[in-house]
């Protein structure tokens, strides 16, 4: 199907009609495009409905009003769309993208992943955009002609390369890539040595947009720090005061939203305002030449990072490391290690379907055993633990 009448595209967007396809050849929609196709199947997938009971700061019991890997992922995507559509980029691919980028984190957030990846360090390790990866190629099992989600060409590449080219020169130093992506690249090819297309580029920092500004909400609503502390990070500080100047007495609960919302909105200014600068020094014609660039189309002033490097510097002290969190991700990796312990030693432990793919070698059995604590909610892998724990 081909775009909307009436959408106009930058040169530069990633077209529908002009998608690599997909792995396994199926008939197009007549109503929908591939890029929207990708998008549902992904929030009608099963890992999706999932991380609504996902975290990433808190564990679950901690409360309703703290965000979720759902409403988190659902954020991105709204800012991702908008930034999308200023710059004239396929805002269902950018939608897609961001949608998808969660979809591999373990239970307890980070804390969760850095124990399953201590866990699977004999085997290749853990890493939550190469489990994304096998989530939508592998693990997703409804369709009868596929395992996998069957996504396009494109939005599996924005789902593996979304940070950046994996190998070659502006790949990071000494980061290797996780096995999971090195497979299913040998077989399907994804390009690892270059820049995704924008829309994977802006759903990447749509995403670092959400994470830091919301953190701060939620960060405020648990009072692991007080709005005057929040003050002393720059680019808050000036988001708080415009706020109490516009409107003096504000109760701290429409002050904090204010804030927040003028947050979001300096950074996607910023981000609009650097992208569109590079844009014009490129003169990109096409997606591929967007590919083809030497660092990222889309990107942040140099003012801007450093707010942002202070943000996250402020979070991690003040937040990631309180006390009151540092206690619950403690728990939870002690969790997620006796988990993969357990079911290694008693293999016969796992559900039916896990159990019966577990067999062979020892490798694959690990691999197997990651992919199903990783696919467990935080309340589920808390209960399984009381289950063969009883505690």
């Amino acid at each position: 199907m081909s775009p909307k009448p009436g959408i106009v595209y930058a040169p530069y967007a990633t077209l529908p009609e002009r998608s690599r396809g997909r792995r396994v050849s199926e008939p197009e929609s007549e109503t929908r495009t591939c890029f929207q196709r990708d998008r549902d199947r992904i929030v009608h997938s099963t890992a999706f409905r999932r991380l609504k009971h996902k975290t990433q700061v808190f564990v679950a019991h901690e409360g309703d009003h703290y965000r979720t890997r759902l409403t988190h992922s659902l954020e991105v995507a709204q800012i991702a769309r908008s930034i999308a559509r200023q710059l004239g980029l396929n805002e269902d691919l950018a939608e897609a993208l961001a949608l998808a980028h969660d979809l591999g984190h373990t239970p307890f957030g980070h804390a969760g992943e850095e124990a399953l990846n201590d866990c699977m360090k004999p085997y290749g390790g853990f890493d939550h955009n190469a489990q994304t990866l096998r989530i939508v190629t592998r693990l997703e099992r409804k369709y009868a002609a596929f395992d996998g989600l069957n996504l396009s060409w494109e939005t599996l590449e924005g789902v593996v390369k979304h940070n950046g080219p994996l190998v070659g020169a502006t790949a990071p130093a000494g980061k290797p890539v996780p096995q999971p992506i090195l497979d299913y690249n040998a077989e399907h090819e994804l390009g690892l040595a270059s820049f995704p297309g924008p829309e994977a580029q802006v759903a990447a920092l749509a995403d670092d947009i959400a994470y830091n500004s919301h953190d701060i909400d939620d960060g405020l609503r648990a009072r692991l720090f007080t709005v005057a502390d929040a003050k002393r990070v720059a680019i808050a500080g000036e988001a708080f005061r415009e706020v109490e100047l516009a409107h003096p007495g504000l109760d701290e609960r429409r002050l904090i939203h204010e804030a927040v919302r003028r947050l979001i909105d300096r950074m996607v200014r910023d981000l609009l305002i650097e992208t569109r600068r590079r844009i014009a020094a490129a003169q990109p014609l096409s997606v591929d030449a967007i590919r083809a660039l030497s660092q990222p189309i889309a990107a942040f002033s140099p003012a801007m990072l450093e707010h942002q490097r202070a943000l996250k510097t402020f979070l991690f002290t003040h937040m990631y490391r309180h006390d009151k969190v540092t206690r619950m991700t403690t728990h939870a990796a002690k969790v997620v290690r006796a988990l993969f312990q357990r079911y290694r030693a008693e293999p016969a432990e796992l559900p039916a379907p896990w159990r019966e793919e577990a067999g062979g070698s020892d490798a694959k059995q690990a691999r197997v055993i990651a992919d199903y604590i990783a696919g467990m909610t935080d309340n589920y892998a808390l209960n399984e633990h009381k289950r063969l724990f009883g505690t």
